[in-house]
């Protein structure tokens, strides 16, 4: 698999991923837990369905992170790669079967 082909697979796992919440696991800083289930909800759907991805948020095109205004705050998302172990980097994040997905939802004060 040449590079752009790698780049490609892993923008659609992480796309498949993040917009289904299927395919890894997702969780969020404490501050953002605290605040009202319903606020969550809307802001789990606007990571969901996020698509404003440029240079800026972008610069690898593997579609890992993002970031939004809701609720009168900033929000960020983000995906990192893992071993299936947990314990180390993903050695290749675009094969699905050695790599264990994480997406962080956090609120930008929380970076």
């Amino acid at each position: 698999m040449n590079d752009l082909e790698r780049t490609s697979r892993i923008r659609e796992l992480n796309d498949a991923f993040r917009t289904s919440l299927q395919g890894g696991t997702v969780v969020m800083t404490s501050s953002v837990y605290a605040l009202p289930e319903t606020v969550r909800a809307q802001a789990i759907r606007q990571m969901a369905t996020f698509a404003a991805f440029d240079t800026d948020n972008d610069p690898y095109g593997e579609h890992d992170f993002g970031a939004f205004d809701f609720c009168g705050r900033k929000w960020f998302w983000k995906i990192d790669y893992y071993d299936t172990s947990m314990e180390c980097g993903a050695d290749d994040p675009a094969d699905p079967t050695t790599t264990a997905r994480v997406l962080t939802l956090m609120l930008a004060e929380d970076y």
